[in-house]
């Protein structure tokens, strides 16, 4: 106990973390070789993730609530896990994609990139590798993020398919990320998605201009029960909705995007001629 390094748990959020594995283990009485035996991971390795000598990977924040049987909990160190790799930016993001993966019905917008569920490896390697370069990220976190997206892939593109109807602004399509053969398999893997039983894919066309009801991300969720809620993003922050008062308006918006813009049909014509240099 001599060499017991004191913890800042507000240092930051791998601080925090660090400091509420040391508290959960504590409280339990183990040692941090005993929390290896349970938990599958070297004790260094949990010794390191305490300090902040080491990150923690999605692996094994997975490990840990094993270990302390958190799962199925609201409390679980994978949550913490996430809303760390994402920060304030993406507040809500986390809680989001946990009733993404049961939700019924799936309408999603973007205004900028292609959405996570539809982008390809290749695609989601692109942007992540930028982040990396201007130092928003690190390699691993970069890795980590990338095994994120396949888990949220999988859960939504289950066994039961939700119905999934997604609209792109044109900008999504046009804008050009990880060169020409990257953006020719996103090209392919939308018009797939296009052809699959209870999808639906639409374009809003620059030709909407002031029509276009949009201008940031919005998705909605219709869950078993027919709830439903919302999830918007802007330049600082993300936020999950249930209030009705402020998911209803969204809905509306979303039901006359899909009247003004271009048709399945014409869109996947309009990814085509792209594809063949159009």
């Amino acid at each position: 106990m001599v060499n017991r390094k004191e913890l800042n748990p507000d240092a930051s959020p791998q601080a925090a973390f660090g400091a509420r594995l040391r508290s959960s283990r504590e409280k339990r009485g183990w040692t941090q070789e005993q929390l290896s035996e349970r938990a599958g991971i070297s004790s260094g390795h949990i010794s390191g993730v305490e300090t902040t000598r080491k990150s923690p990977s999605l692996h094994f924040a997975k490990a840990v609530d094993v270990a302390f049987s958190l799962l199925g909990t609201d409390a679980t160190f994978e949550r913490q896990w996430h809303e760390m790799q994402h920060g304030s930016l993406l507040e809500g993001f986390p809680e989001y994609v946990g009733y993404e993966g049961r939700a019924t019905e799936v309408r999603l917008f973007e205004a900028s990139f292609i959405p996570g569920p539809l982008q390809t490896r290749g695609y989601t390697e692109a942007i992540a590798r930028f982040s990396v370069e201007q130092g928003d990220i690190t390699p691993e976190q970069a890795n980590e993020r990338l095994d994120f997206l396949a888990e949220r892939q999988a859960a939504l593109f289950r066994t039961r398919l939700p119905m999934i109807h997604v609209v792109l602004d044109e900008s999504c399509i046009r804008r050009p990320v990880g060169g020409v053969e990257v953006m020719d398999a996103q090209w392919a893997r939308l018009l797939e998605f296009a052809a699959m039983p209870n999808s639906g894919l639409q374009i809003a066309p620059y030709a909407m201009g002031e029509r276009q009801p949009f201008n940031r991300l919005v998705h909605l969720l219709t869950m078993a029960d027919r709830s439903v809620m919302s999830y918007v993003e802007s330049q600082t922050q993300g936020q999950l909705d249930r209030d009705l008062s402020s998911v209803l308006p969204l809905v509306k918006k979303y039901h006359q995007l899909q009247i003004e813009a271009a048709s399945q049909a014409e869109s996947v014509a309009m990814i085509e001629k792209l594809r063949k240099g159009i």
